[in-house]
């Protein structure tokens, strides 16, 4: 099943510990913002992303099924 990446921007606080987990995925640059570098990544990384999600302190991060 297809899936992506979703960030709730007026959740996220850039803490970086999604970046930390899965710097494929997840970027904070220096203007202090999260970017989402593929929102669709592969199935190879759906643990990782899962990871993400569970850690996020601002529960901003989620799976969205298609």
């Amino acid at each position: 099943m297809a899936w992506r990446v979703v960030v709730d921007m007026d959740l996220c606080e850039s803490n970086a510990v999604c970046m930390a987990i899965l710097p494929e995925v997840f970027e904070v640059r220096d203007d202090d913002l999260l970017y989402v570098l593929d929102e669709t990544p592969s199935d190879s990384m759906r643990d990782k992303v899962e990871q993400a999600v569970a850690r996020c302190p601002k529960q901003a991060i989620s799976i969205a099924e298609r």
